[in-house]
Order: C-alpha cells, then sequence, then structure tokens
C-alpha cells in the first residue's frame, strides 16, 4: 500500500462519510438557484442518502437519480455510483446504473419542454454523460481489484508460512525418526554387547574386587540401556520415516558385525554388487538387530546368517536363525521398537520381514526385498 493511500486508509469511515456528504451539499447549493420545493426535496434526500452509502449502495444511487435529473450536480451521483462499483461484482448492473445516471443527466428538466433542436444535444449529452460515469466505475472496480489482491496476497503469505511451518516440522520429525533408528541400532547395540560381556566377566571372575567392577558395569549398561529405550521411545513418538545419516554401513561391513557380535556365528552366501545402497543398509540393520536380540535374549546360542537372492531374480534378503540358548538370559530391557523398525524398513523398499520361533525352539528373522528394489 503506498504512503497516499495509507493515510486514506487510517480517517476513520465516519469523517470521511461527513466530507463526502459536505461536498454534495456544496454541490448542490451551487446549482439550487430558482429552484423550486421539488428540486428543494431531491436534493436534501440525495445529499441524506450518502451517508448510507456503505451500507445500502444501489438504492443510494438510485435515490440521487432525481435530484440528477432536475439539478445539474454531480458530485453525489458520482459518489453514489463509485461505492455501488467498488462493493458489487456484477458488471451489468454498473453498466445500467451508467446508463441511467447518464439518462438522468442529459433529460431535460421539466421534461415536457422537450424540443426538437434540443434533442440532437440530449443524445451528444448523454454519451459525453456516460462516457463521464464511466470514470467512477472503473474507479470503483480498480479499488476492489485492489483490495481482492491485497487480500489474496495475505491469503498466500499466511500459506506460505504455514507451508513452511509444516516443512519445518516434518524435517524436524525425520530427524528424530533418524536419531531414534541411530540410537537403537548403534548405541543400544554397544551398550547391549558391553551389559553381556560385563554379566560373563562378573560370572567367571574369582577376585571379589573383579566382580564388582563387573556387577557395577553392567548394572550401568542395564539403567543406560532402560534410559535409551525412554529416549528412543519419545523420538520415535514424534518422529517419521525418511532419511538415514552418515556414513551407513554397507554389505562389506557384515563380516566385521558378524566376527565382533560377541556370539558363535556363521555368515554364508552373498548378494550381487548392484544392490542399492538403501537395500544393503537394510540387510546389514537387520542382522545387527538379531544378532542383538541373540545375545540379549539367547545366551549360548549359535547364530546363522545367511544372505540369499531367488533363482529368477524376483527377490532377495538375509535369514538369522539362531539355536534354542544354553543358559537363563540376563534380565535387559528391550526398547520393543527394534522389529518396528526393521519392519519400517522393508515396507520403505516394498519387501517384507518376518520374524518367529523355529521348531528347534530357536528364533528366525528374515528380510525379503524384491528384486526391482536392488
Amino acid at each position: 500500500m503506498s504512503a497516499p493511500a495509507a493515510r486514506w486508509a487510517r480517517i476513520p469511515e465516519p469523517v470521511v462519510d461527513a466530507l463526502v456528504v459536505a461536498v454534495a451539499v456544496v454541490d448542490v447549493l451551487l446549482n439550487l438557484e430558482d429552484a423550486g420545493r421539488p428540486e428543494q426535496v431531491a436534493a436534501v434526500l440525495a445529499c441524506t442518502a450518502l451517508a448510507l452509502r456503505r451500507r445500502f449502495p444501489l438504492p443510494v444511487f438510485l435515490l440521487t437519480l432525481p435530484a440528477s435529473l432536475m439539478l445539474d450536480i454531480v458530485f453525489a451521483p458520482f459518489a453514489a455510483l463509485f461505492t455501488l462499483a467498488e462493493r458489487s461484482r456484477n458488471r451489468r448492473l454498473l453498466v445500467g446504473c451508467a446508463v441511467l445516471f447518464a439518462l438522468a443527466s442529459a433529460a431535460p428538466w421539466p421534461l415536457d419542454e422537450f424540443t426538437a433542436h434540443e434533442r440532437t444535444w440530449t443524445v451528444v449529452y448523454f454519451f459525453y454523460t456516460l462516457a463521464t460515469a464511466a470514470a467512477p466505475v472503473l474507479l470503483g472496480q480498480l479499488v476492489q481489484a485492489r483490495r481482492d489482491l491485497a487480500r489474496r496476497l495475505v491469503e498466500i503469505e499466511e500459506a506460505r508460512e504455514h507451508e513452511r511451518l509444516l516443512h519445518s516440522q516434518a524435517v524436524l520429525a525425520r530427524e528424530r525418526a533418524q536419531l531414534a533408528r541411530e540410537m537403537h541400532d548403534v548405541v543400544s547395540h554397544q551398550v547391549s554387547l558391553i551389559a553381556v560381556q560385563a554379566g560373563a566377566l562378573q560370572v567367571a571372575a574369582t577376585e571379589p574386587h573383579f566382580r564388582e567392577g563387573a556387577r557395577t558395569i553392567r548394572s550401568l549398561s542395564v539403567d543406560t540401556l532402560d534410559e535409551l529405550r525412554h529416549m528412543v521411545t519419545l523420538l520415535r513418538a514424534s518422529g517419521g520415516r525418511s532419511t538415514e545419516l552418515t556414513p551407513q554401513p554397507t554389505l562389506a561391513d557384515l563380516h566385521k558385525l558378524v566376527t565382533t557380535s560377541g556370539i558363535d556365528a556363521e555368515l554364508t552366501g552373498e548378494l550381487p554388487s548392484e544392490v542399492s545402497t538403501t537395500a544393503q543398509r537394510a540387510v546389514y540393520r537387520t542382522v545387527q538387530e538379531a544378532l542383538t536380540n541373540v545375545r540379549k535374549h539367547a545366551p549360548g546360542a549359535s547364530a546363522a546368517v545367511r544372505l540369499w537372492r531367488a533363482e529368477d531374480g524376483t527377490a532377495f534378503g538375509v535369514t538369522v536363525t539362531n539355536t534354542p540358548p544354553t543358559r537363563p538370559s540376563l534380565p535387559l530391557p528391550g526398547s520393543r521398537q527394534g522389529l518396528v523398525g526393521l519392519r519400517e524398513r522393508a515396507e520403505l523398499l516394498g519387501g517384507a520381514f518376518e520374524s518367529g520361533p523355529t521348531a528347534e525352539g530357536g528364533y528366525e528373522v528374515e528380510l525379503r526385498i524384491p528384486g526391482r528394489a536392488g
């Protein structure tokens, strides 16, 4: 909004209406010389009606027409016509009102004093007045369009602000989901391994202070896992599924993962090198989660990690199977989000994730990924 328009907009509407009525009265007074009673009544009606032009623009304009017919006034009908054009979207109505004003202004008063010579000038004056009446109509339509444009710009800005807010919330949710997944897959993996090793050291230690130290390490690890479980739950509650943090593991890291898992595990099979990075990451996380669960819930069990690919090339994946535990498991807390996260990864790739006990008393998890996702 320009500076003059802004200053005009700050003026209260009653003040503007009073100013309009005052100018209309001055215009009428200049043309009331030798006017009769009907002309005076029409003039008073036209000027008084202008005070209500914002609420009743069409009736007010019609009330100014008798004064336009009887007197040579312009301001009152122009003000009413401008207000009508500013508020109405009916183009035909505006054209009709402009024609009515031109007829009222061009017609002679009294109407019975209409000679043949005056007819030609009446027609000329009609078109002249009609062209003049186009000014308030066009100006009112321009003000209306400007107001609509300003409103539309505000709506667009609000929509953009809302979109930016949604985008920032989505980014934050993705980052929280990433952090939750990485905390569970990486940090929990390492802490649970510390807890298992500390438990084994506590059982095997002969000296009391070594046993006490191992017990303290195991206790702290269990508490840390419990805190991690709560943190992962909170992060997942407001997180989504999407991008991953970098750097990310690949199939080349599987051998190290299996050999350093702290259990008797064997890696067999292989997958082609053209498998996508996302699919490699899903396979790695599946193996990592499965081996972590074996350490936590099946002490003394061995595990077999098998990479496989269907002969027809329609699918590939990994299967992790462990034997039954040989001793009772330690009471380590679980986040209960690991298998959920693996199922999410599989769904993102259009694949499937299955898990469940085996007939021998062990446990098996399998990730199946469509060949097209590789």
